[in-house]
């Protein structure tokens, strides 16, 4: 039976040394379900072997998260603990590093009436917007990382009984995140210089557009200058090294707020807080998204998309080939973790400051000034296929393959 103690280690090994990379005398913050406890505990005594000085533990729970949503009056969806949110910026200023273990169960909030839905999610993000700030410009390292858990499972595999459902699932996230090799660390060393020389060669070419085409999708995607690639490890305002994902076969940048035009679909179900939205088509202009549609989960896209008008936005572009790990596993995980990883993907809404040079230092008028996207949300949606070709446009208006039939061409 998956995992294996060792493979448990492993994995709290990797999301210590290789996640956030945990220093001496760092506190580190996890938040994780209840029914991650033995995954929690090893992350824990990791973290103290290599010299935390505190770890600090948030638990949630599904069941509680629905109850609330089903039986609270509605005002209290308009209310955010804020000594939570300070709490969180005080972390942040004192050093911390940050564990998350993102493990949905994506039909979740089903039934659940909207309204209570997008007051909560707006209430959240104005909240520990500031506390986002620093995630999203790197000044703290930070990670996320998956667990199977049995309803996530069952939606992954409906077919099979609890116990197979669970077992294939660790099956995948082990694979994926390289737990099962001899040395999972070094072979992460080894897929972050792999990544490394994708993001080298594409910052290189300064491309001055993308244009997407695939069934369903003609989209051109302007892109500011001076922006920045990246992908797998990063370094954090002290110049330590840390993956924000686990797993991850991204790289990417960002797109200009206002340089966005024409249609794209998805191709892959987006887990949008507990609700499904599957089969749904964007069309954008002058940056912003002006129609949209949804085979399933219209209302839950809606409410996504008038979240505040930098939602309409996009704030993320991303490359993985057709041809990579969790793609070639053919399996939807319904968990954005995994299917952005399988994956090219758009991101709506809040752009990543380090994604542009001197991003991390500017203010937000001059963030706005160059093209960089703001939001109280970030929302990755996948749109990549095996019939995906992208061109990159150069600064001299000189059109070159960079993806042909899902893959590079580069």
């Amino acid at each position: 039976m998956y995992p294996t103690v060792e493979q448990l280690e492993n994995y709290a090994a990797l999301a210590i040394q290789v996640g956030v990379n945990v220093q001496e005398g760092q506190t580190v913050f996890v938040t994780a379900p209840i029914s991650a406890a033995d995954l929690v505990r090893q992350i824990a005594a990791k973290a103290y072997d290599v010299g935390a000085k505190n770890v600090h533990i948030e638990w949630n729970d599904d069941e509680c998260t629905r109850i609330k949503y089903k039986k609270a009056p509605m005002e209290a969806f308009s209310e955010y603990p804020m000594w939570r949110a300070k709490g969180m910026e005080e972390l942040c200023e004192n050093g911390a590093c940050f564990i998350s273990i993102y493990s949905p169960n994506p039909d979740l909030l089903q039934g659940v009436e909207s309204a209570r839905i997008a007051t909560a999610n707006k209430t959240s993000a104005t909240a520990l917007s500031k506390y986002r700030s620093y995630l999203m410009s790197h000044k703290n390292s930070w990670t996320l990382i998956s667990y199977a858990t049995n309803e996530w499972a069952a939606k992954v595999f409906p077919d099979r009984s609890q116990e197979e459902a669970v077992q294939a699932l660790w099956e995948r996230i082990i694979d994926a995140t390289r737990i099962d090799r001899e040395d999972p660390i070094a072979a992460w060393k080894e897929h972050n210089a792999k990544l490394a020389q994708t993001v080298e060669l594409l910052n290189n070419k300064r491309y001055k557009e993308l244009h997407y085409t695939a069934e369903g999708t003609d989209l051109t995607v302007q892109l500011p200058e001076k922006h920045v690639w990246l992908g797998g490890a990063k370094a954090n305002a002290k110049g330590d090294l840390f993956n924000p994902n686990m797993p991850t076969e991204e790289v990417f940048t960002m797109p200009h707020k206002d340089g966005v035009n024409g249609t794209v679909r998805s191709t892959k179900p987006l887990n949008y807080s507990g609700q499904i939205i599957n089969n749904f088509s964007i069309t954008f202009k002058d940056g912003v998204a002006v129609d949209f549609s949804a085979e399933e989960g219209y209302e839950a896209l809606e409410r996504l998309l008038n979240t505040d008008e930098g939602a309409r936005r996009l704030g993320e572009v991303a490359l993985v080939p057709f041809d990579s790990p969790i793609s070639n596993s053919n399996v939807v995980f319904y968990n954005t973790l995994f299917d952005e990883n399988a994956s090219c993907h758009l991101a709506f809404g809040q752009a990543y400051s380090v994604n542009i040079e001197g991003g991390t230092e500017m203010s937000d008028e001059e963030l706005a000034e160059r093209g960089v996207n703001k939001s109280l949300t970030h929302v990755d949606f996948m749109i990549g296929s095996a019939d995906m070709n992208i061109d990159g446009v150069t600064q001299d208006g000189k059109r070159e393959p960079i993806f042909r039939n899902g893959n590079w061409a580069i």
